[in-house]
């Protein structure tokens, strides 16, 4: 039985949300996500794995989970990447946003090579385009980090490639049961925005 989202604290709406239910071994809502396929050399991280729309690589297990895997050996591997299918979401100027979700990263005895994430990304050229990434976790550490990237390459006001981000944060557990990561955009002070990144509300 899948989870309801939670409701929105006071004073905020929610402009979207997924409970991901739905018949176990079955595709997200297709309303809701699309999928980027292909070589995962194209996305600019060094990955081996090609990127697929198949339900052996993304699925609903039938209790409210998204699951997503990496299947393969050597350097054969499959696994999948979904976003929404527009820019649904931001913060007006004197607004705030926040985006959550809660995930249970790769086990330990099987994170070696992994590289989770869940992030935000604008259209068009990176980094000019902006990218929020809420949760990064490589080799199944334990380990957290946000970050955001802007402006050029190399260099700019973000100091790319490395962007500007919190470093590897202690994440004990997040291996082993489900955390919640989250991001606010708080642009209530246009002289002073900022981007705060949560684990677990802390």
């Amino acid at each position: 039985q899948a989870v309801p989202v939670p409701g929105p604290p006071a004073g905020w709406t929610t402009v979207f949300s997924d409970d991901f239910s739905g018949a176990s071994g079955s595709a997200p809502n297709g309303s809701k996500w699309t999928y980027d396929t292909g070589p995962g050399s194209n996305f600019g991280t060094g990955e081996i794995e090609t990127m697929t729309n198949s339900t052996s690589n993304v699925h609903l297990d039938g209790n409210g989970h998204l699951n997503i895997t990496a299947l393969g050996s050597g350097s054969n591997w499959t696994s999948g990447r979904i976003h929404t299918p527009s820019a649904i979401v931001g913060a007006p100027a004197g607004g705030k946003l926040q985006v959550t979700a809660s995930i249970q990263q790769p086990s330990p005895g099987n994170g070696l090579g992994y590289w989770p994430a869940f992030w935000m990304l604008g259209p068009g050229q990176w980094p000019e385009n902006g990218e929020i990434d809420i949760m990064e976790d490589v080799n199944a550490l334990s380990d957290v980090a946000g970050t955001i990237h802007c402006g050029t390459y190399p260099g700019g006001v973000c100091n790319e490639g490395n962007g500007i981000g919190s470093g590897l944060r202690a994440c004990p557990g997040c291996q082993t049961g489900f955390h919640t990561y989250s991001m606010i955009l708080d642009r209530t002070n246009t002289s002073n925005e900022s981007i705060t990144f949560y684990l677990d509300g802390a």
